[in-house]
């Protein structure tokens, strides 16, 4: 497998998630200021031209939560998915769907200032945080003792959120980052 990566982009996520399942694999770095991102090869693999980017022998996966859905069905041996069928695969699916479609667009409009406006089809921030502290319960993960690529993609946004605004400002959340960032496999950013 191979992985286009660049340490300050989303391609730390699915680092993570490939660490988490302890997969053997190649990065393929990518250098931004040279555009590397948007060359006819790389836009074979992704489109869109973005990051991450994961080459599997003939599958070419792209965005975060797809990448981390398909090493979730691949390394079934790292545990970190509920097996298709299982009673926790809606609410796994589920989660991994929302960190993209609301909790990332809110704390974006959040950092920025932005007003959420229920016609862009995306929750304000503060609601997007009461979900996941709900989700979250007592923890120590969204599935209890089981950690989860649902955590790799809703964990990462808020370890994203300490790095560029501070911690989580709820307690219940900065204790979840800090136990993410106490994993051995924990995800890296910058560099």
């Amino acid at each position: 497998m191979k992985l286009y990566y660049n340490p300050r982009s989303r391609a730390a996520i699915a680092k993570w998630m490939l660490d988490e399942c302890g997969a053997d694999y190649e990065i393929v770095p990518i250098d931004f200021e040279k555009r590397e991102h948007k060359a006819p090869e790389f836009l074979e693999i992704n489109p869109a031209g973005k990051l991450p980017a994961l080459v599997d022998g003939d599958s070419r996966i792209f965005e975060s939560a797809a990448i981390c859905l398909y090493l979730g069905d691949k390394f079934p041996e790292a545990n970190l998915a509920p097996g298709i069928g299982a009673p926790e695969r809606g609410r796994y699916l589920s989660l991994m769907v929302y960190s993209t479609s609301q909790l990332e667009p809110a704390m974006g409009d959040a950092m920025m200032g932005v007003e959420a406006i229920p016609q862009r089809g995306w929750t304000d921030f503060e609601t997007a945080k009461d979900v996941v502290e709900d989700e979250l319960g007592d923890g120590p993960y969204l599935f209890g003792d089981w950690f989860t690529a649902a955590d790799v993609m809703i964990g990462s946004l808020f370890v994203w959120k300490r790095i560029w605004g501070g911690p989580p400002e709820r307690p219940s959340l900065e204790a979840y980052v800090d136990r993410l960032l106490e994993r051995p496999a924990a995800m890296e950013i910058g560099g």
